[in-house]
């Protein structure tokens, strides 16, 4: 075999093997988003249960992900003056996320995604109806702290811009004590508390998934198959064209 033969065959192996392994990778994508999907689904319509209290915050700390989407409730008084609002886009327009601190009977706080309210009723003053003055009971899904900000826009707690639903972040502008917060938000229900019709509109969680792996995963063979065949053929050709010299060589 030529050096040159060799160098394509060599080359066309390590294309092969990785436009399978990318392929592999995938289906293994694949497996864990559906396994994703499902699990969410089981959570989110399950009944709900407690939310979890101090003494179980260290373990979700240690494993968000084991607990998001868990249907929870929790019972307890808003503390309307440290609401933060939060940029959002819905299917309901553009407008904003009301988080309010609730403050459980335990005396740690919860805060609570309360729900989307628009532009035009971001300021309490525009619904002072939705000013639950008691205590309640919220149902909602468990989300997990989303830190930092959007993408590309920064959180400004001084300015009161908002752009992700950063709990640690949300608490020291309320200024309330971390060890007293839980490390987690809940997303309220339909049935959001207190509701009118200027907002705040629960039950908004998105549970779609995007989840394109099969279609990857078999980009990523038939690039492989044609890698393979591409190899084959140039091979097969460069034979082809050598045959009249040899032949003539060796008369």
């Amino acid at each position: 075999m030529t050096p040159r033969r060799a160098l394509l065959w060599g080359a066309g192996a390590l294309l092969c093997g990785l436009f399978l392994a990318l392929g592999v990778w995938q289906v293994q994508r694949l497996a864990w988003k559906n396994d994703l999907v499902a699990r969410v689904a089981a959570r989110a319509h399950a009944d709900p249960v407690a939310a979890p209290a101090p003494d179980q915050w260290p373990a979700l700390q240690a494993d968000p992900s084991a607990h998001e989407y868990r249907r929870v409730q929790l019972t307890g008084g808003f503390l309307h003056e440290s609401e933060q609002l939060v940029q959002a886009v819905t299917d309901q327009g553009a407008g904003f996320w009301v988080m309010a601190p609730l403050r459980a009977a335990a005396d740690h706080v919860v805060w609570v995604n309360r729900g989307f309210v628009p532009s035009a009723s971001r300021w309490q003053t525009t619904r002072e109806a939705a000013r639950c003055g008691g205590p309640v009971t919220v149902t909602g899904l468990l989300r997990r702290s989303e830190p930092g900000g959007g993408f590309l826009r920064r959180n400004d707690p001084a300015a009161g811009r908002w752009f992700s639903r950063d709990v640690p972040a949300l608490a020291a502008a309320a200024g309330l004590p971390p060890a007293a917060v839980a490390p987690y938000f809940v997303d309220a229900g339909a049935d959001t508390p207190c509701a009118t019709p200027q907002g705040p509109v629960g039950g908004l969680t998105v549970l779609r998934f995007a989840n394109n792996h099969l279609v990857y995963a078999l980009t990523w063979f038939a690039l492989a198959a044609m890698t393979v065949a591409a190899t084959v053929f140039a091979a097969r050709d460069g034979a082809r064209r050598r045959l009249p010299g040899q032949s003539g060589a060796s008369s």
